[in-house]
């Protein structure tokens, strides 16, 4: 039986339902309810659904029970959200990701009490500086010098930037960047699809992120500003990714006399670990080729094949995030474990008001697959002793 002291919560139908990726229609459908009645739950003003359709609630989203009797206990407030794609993308792939990244943040809140984690390190970026000047200015506070980066991601994690890897449904979701900011406290996310591996494409795709942070105003809302708008904005995180990722006198001095010759731009991604596209283009803006011999370069490539899948993209690999995982195998292993996997969760869920499936947890974090797992198979045996 229900919980007298527990009520159901419409707002984490909701978060639920959007975290699932679906639509009030498509969970309608699964629950074999009318819309309105989804909405109406939604809103709370039905209050208390029968416990065979919170079960089933459950059931279908995948969340515990008590998930949906439970109140936030943080409070979390997400600044704009930047994608890439926001022109093409459809909503409800973004909510799905937004919901994810702040489930997420409530993790890490809660991490936190127990573990310290670098403090966010980003230069003040006065407005109406170039992405050139910003990007420089990132590189001299990280003290990255003019040397190419081989793995961007410790880099943002190591100055305080949580970055996370997420699934999709939609390719049209690459990469998108957050604020979160909590009761004392806030943090920048940058989160990019699993579905990119390569190390040239995830470089760009976190470098384009910090170009938001750095250059773009927090507080506004991104979906109201007009397409001419919004495009300007990712111009300039994509010039600020080109500019952070080559700078400029290193790799004009690695162009030398070869910057017409397309194979040549192969051996600089080893080095830069760059897009050739993006390579080729940074040549064209730094004047080292004219527009008629980019605009040839780049049909070459696209006759040749290498315009989606470029030589070394199957070679070149980056690390993948590790703050967060390491920070809960740090709480669960070693010497002097705080939590057993079990206590984890449920401190959790008491701490924060967030109970979620160890496996959900595990996806969020990327974590190890049975890292949060718990048996209930075994039952303690009773004490017994050999007789003299």
């Amino acid at each position: 039986m229900m919980n007298n002291e527990k009520r159901f919560n419409g707002c984490r139908l909701k978060a639920a339902r959007m975290y699932r990726g679906m639509t009030i229609a498509e969970l309608a459908d699964k629950l074999e309810l009318q819309r309105q009645t989804i909405s109406m739950y939604e809103s709370n003003q039905i209050k208390q659904p029968d416990y065979p359709v919170l079960s089933r609630m459950a059931q279908i989203l995948d969340f515990p029970h008590d998930y949906f009797l439970e109140t936030d206990k943080v409070s979390i407030q997400t600044g704009s959200t930047y994608f890439r794609a926001l022109l093409t993308t459809n909503k409800k792939y973004r909510n799905e990701q937004i919901q994810k990244m702040e489930f997420l943040s409530i993790i890490y809140q809660f991490i936190s009490e127990y573990v310290t984690f670098p403090s966010t390190q980003i230069p003040q970026i006065i407005d109406g500086v170039s992405p050139e000047m910003a990007a420089l200015a990132l590189r001299d506070h990280w003290g990255l010098g003019e040397k190419p980066i081989d793995n961007i991601i410790y880099h943002a994690e190591q100055h305080g930037i949580l970055v996370t890897s997420f699934e999709t449904s939609s390719d049209d979701v690459d990469a998108f960047s957050q604020l979160h900011s909590f009761e004392a406290s806030s943090r920048f996310l940058i989160a990019y699809s699993k579905n990119k591996t390569s190390a040239a494409r995830v470089h760009f795709d976190i470098a384009h992120e910090l170009g938001h942070i750095l250059l773009h105003e927090w507080s506004e809302d991104v979906e109201a500003l007009s397409r001419e708008d919004f495009r300007e904005r990712e111009y300039q995180a994509h010039d600020f990714a080109s500019c952070f990722l080559l700078p400029r006198k290193p790799f004009e001095r690695d162009l030398g006399a070869y910057a017409t010759k397309l194979p040549y731009y192969s051996e600089l991604k080893k080095k830069w670990k760059v897009s050739i596209a993006a390579m080729i283009r940074r040549a064209y803006t730094l004047e080292k080729i004219d527009l008629v011999t980019y605009q040839r370069l780049m049909r070459t490539m696209q006759k040749s094949g290498i315009r989606k899948e470029e030589p070394l993209d199957d070679i070149l690999f980056t690390a993948k995030p590790a703050l967060l995982k390491t920070a809960v195998r740090m709480l669960l292993e070693g010497n002097n474990p705080v939590f057993t996997a079990q206590d984890f969760l449920a401190e959790l869920s008491r701490a924060t008001g967030l109970s979620m499936h160890g496996r959900e947890v595990e996806y969020l974090l990327d974590l190890p697959q049975g890292t949060l797992a718990i048996s209930n198979n075994m039952l303690p045996f009773p004490e017994l002793r050999l007789r003299k």
